[in-house]
């Protein structure tokens, strides 16, 4: 990976596991974590499906951007980012600047069991066949992923310990 002040961010689709990897990733890095989506909750002071409402996915996407500019400021951190963040190019250029990239990939069935009682995904409250929805978001989004990533994790019946190892190795070479 290089030099040690290189941030690790996890990107991939919503239920890819990018916040639980995260923050034990981060532990066993001994590296202080954070979530954009989080973030964005924590500074805003309202969720994110609010600010969907509002502002509607573009105005989240800006807020977004601003708080991946923000975490980037800072350095040897693991960042665990929102499933779109990779959307917006002016994303993919900072993700591709100064950090090592992780994607979790995952299988379409297991995307869709790990967000089916989630009630904080706005993309997913407005669908009526959530399968579809993620398979979608998924195909439009694969080739952004994959230019960003340094790596690519599947995390599709895996274990977070096997997980979080695949990406020590990774960081190690």
């Amino acid at each position: 990976m290089g030099k040690q002040t290189t941030n690790v961010v996890l990107v991939g689709p919503m239920g890819s596991g990018k916040t639980s990897v995260g923050r034990r990733l981060a532990c066993v890095l001994k590296r202080d974590f954070f979530d954009s989506d989080f973030e964005i909750v924590a500074r805003t002071g309202v969720a994110i499906d609010h600010i969907f409402d509002v502002e509607g996915e573009e105005g989240f996407r800006k807020r977004e951007t601003k708080m991946l500019q923000d975490l980037c400021e800072i350095s040897n951190i693991v960042i665990a980012t929102g499933g779109g963040i990779i959307i917006k190019e002016e994303n993919r250029a900072l993700l591709k600047r100064d950090s090592f990239v992780v994607y979790l990939s995952s299988s379409i069935e297991q995307l869709v069991k790990r967000t089916a009682n989630s009630k904080a995904r706005p993309l997913l409250e407005q669908s009526n066949n959530r399968e579809k929805t993620i398979r979608d978001l998924v195909a439009a989004r694969e080739e952004f992923y994959q230019e960003v990533a340094d790596v690519v994790i599947d995390t599709t019946g895996k274990k977070l310990y096997v997980i979080i190892n695949e990406i020590k190795k990774s960081i190690l070479k």
